[in-house]
This record gives structure tokens, C-alpha cells and sequence, in this order.
């Protein structure tokens, strides 16, 4: 098979776990930054180019698309899906994971239990409702947050107030959402594949920290999951269409909640606490997916 992988930058853990994964399967691969691609459209014809050359002739592509850069490296995922490329993440899908509102939404809608949240409108905050709806602390979250960026525990309303208030002069977008207190700095990180759990890790806080990303100083340890909460992970993959995703779940005192869905979760956390190959994962799953589409065209022909 011929493998794209979207990636800003190669030398990456993720990345480089991906290659090593597609060689050892004996698959061609090739990295490519997304934003350095031209997308050209006319009737009946979508091509990519990247630095000269076009982009062509692609079993599936794997999307390593940052935060940052989600629009326009939606843009090159959806074109590839077009052009009849298979995408590990579809570009819809990772749309709605990225806007963490949405995302909540969608969960919401399905009886996923997820943190009580609420989204201030962009006028004029109403500090009551907020009163009304979650006790101190608070914690203050970026719509498009990753790594903990733009996470904020505020430990008053008049603490929430300024900071909500400080986000919006910066035009930036935030929701409130109510502290678990008894997760106490921990969560778990679910990796699912193709509607399978295959590896699971515990994320605890660094001391005096309520972020438990690895990227914060956070430690982690594999840890066995509940039946409960392997049954929400595998739920929340196929609302969202996620064939590959990093599920966070807070444990609390009212059962477990579903805190987050990566569509292009890192690898190196869950790999090296876990021992167990992902990126081999993903790249069988990949596999089976286009001997499927092959036996498709067959029997159509």
C-alpha cells in the first residue's frame, strides 16, 4: 500500500512511530506538511501539489493535523477523501472534536455523561447564571484548547468573571465548565482503533497542577478499565465516526464522565507507558479497510 502521512513536522514521536509501523508492514509512506500543499478545483478534477509535484494515486492517509492549523488541514484531508483516498479521520469528524463545544453538544444529545458545561454568550456575560449553575472552583476552557493551553482553574466567580472577561478583550471564545473535584488531577486515556480499545493509561497532575497532560508534567501508568467506561469510549467513536481517537474520562463520584475526544491523539504517552504497539494498530486497520474497498470495486466490476 501507498501511506500519506500529514505531519508539520517528521522527526515528531507520533510520526516517526507511524513510518516505522508502515515499513515493518512492508507499505510505502511518505510524510507531508499539510500547510505547504495547493489545492486546485475545477469541474471534475480536485488535485494537490506539494512543493511542485502532484499528489496522486494514495491508498489511505493518516491526518497528524494540529490545532492550529485545523482549517486548512481539513481543507487537504477532505480533498484527498474526494479524490477517493482512504482517511483514517475523516475531516468532518475531526471538525467536531476541535471545536469542543460542538463536540459537547453531540455527546450531550446522545446521553453521553460529560463535565455540566456552559457557553457565555459573546455580549454580555451574565454572571447570575453562572452562580446559579456551578459552585467554586470553575474551570475556564478555550473552545479550541489542546495540550491544557487555555485551561484555567479559577478558585472564585470573581476570579472566573475577570478571566472570562480578559479572553473575550482577545476575542477568544471560552466555555465554563463545573470541577470534578474528587478526579483530583487524574484522568484516563483511552486509545480506540477501529471500534477496539487497545490500550488505556492513568494521567495524574503533577503536585500543585489540575491538568493531567503529559505536556504539563503529568505522570501516567497503564490502568485496567471498567466495563462502563470501555462501553463509552466505543460509543463516542462511532457519534463522532472516529475509527482511531483518544477518549479522556474523569472518574467521579457520580460515575464515569467523558471529558475530551482527540482525533489525532499523540502516541508516545500511551506507547511507551503500555508497551503496546498503536501505530501497528492503526496501520492493520488501515489494511483491512482497503482489502475491503478492493473486494467492493470487484464485485461491482
Amino acid at each position: 500500500m501507498r501511506i500519506l502521512i500529514l505531519s508539520r513536522n517528521q522527526s515528531l514521536y507520533s510520526t516517526q512511530s507511524l513510518l516505522r509501523a508502515c515499513y515493518r508492514r512492508g507499505h510505502y509512506a511518505r510524510v507531508v506538511d499539510h500547510l505547504l500543499c495547493d489545492l486546485v478545483v475545477e469541474k471534475n478534477s480536485l488535485e494537490i501539489y506539494y512543493q511542485g509535484g502532484k499528489i496522486s494515486d494514495y491508498d489511505a492517509v493518516i491526518p497528524r493535523v494540529g490545532s492550529s492549523v485545523t482549517l486548512y488541514g481539513t481543507n487537504v484531508m477532505r480533498q484527498l477523501e474526494m479524490m477517493g483516498t482512504f482517511s483514517v479521520t475523516p475531516a468532518d469528524s475531526m471538525l467536531k472534536t476541535r471545536n469542543k463545544w460542538m463536540c459537547y453538544q453531540i455527546l450531550a444529545s446522545e446521553g453521553i455523561p460529560i463535565p455540566k458545561s456552559f457557553l457565555p454568550n459573546f455580549a454580555q456575560m451574565d454572571e447570575q447564571q453562572i452562580r446559579n449553575n456551578f459552585d467554586e472552583p470553575l474551570i475556564i476552557k478555550m473552545l479550541e484548547s489542546t495540550h491544557g493551553l487555555g485551561v484555567i482553574l479559577s478558585e472564585s466567580y470573581n476570579n472566573a468573571f475577570s478571566t472570562i472577561e480578559a479572553f473575550y478583550r482577545m476575542r477568544e471564545s471560552v466555555l465554563v465548565q463545573e470541577y470534578i473535584k474528587e478526579s483530583r488531577g487524574t484522568d484516563i486515556r483511552v486509545l480506540v482503533v477501529d471500534d477496539k480499545i487497545v490500550a488505556s493509561m492513568k494521567r495524574q497532575a503533577r503536585e500543585g497542577e489540575f491538568r493531567s497532560n503529559l505536556h504539563r508534567g503529568a505522570t501516567a501508568m497503564a490502568e485496567k478499565l471498567s466495563e462502563e467506561e470501555m462501553f463509552l469510549a466505543r460509543k463516542v467513536c462511532k457519534l463522532l465516526n472516529l475509527h482511531v481517537a483518544g477518549v479522556d474520562i474523569l472518574r467521579s463520584k457520580d460515575g464515569p464522565l467523558v471529558l475530551e475526544v482527540n482525533s489525532s491523539p499523540g502516541l508516545e504517552g500511551i506507547e511507551t507507558v503500555t508497551g503496546i504497539d498503536v501505530s501497528g494498530q492503526i496501520i492493520k486497520f488501515i489494511e483491512r479497510q482497503i482489502k475491503k474497498r478492493e473486494k467492493y470495486l470487484m464485485r461491482k466490476a
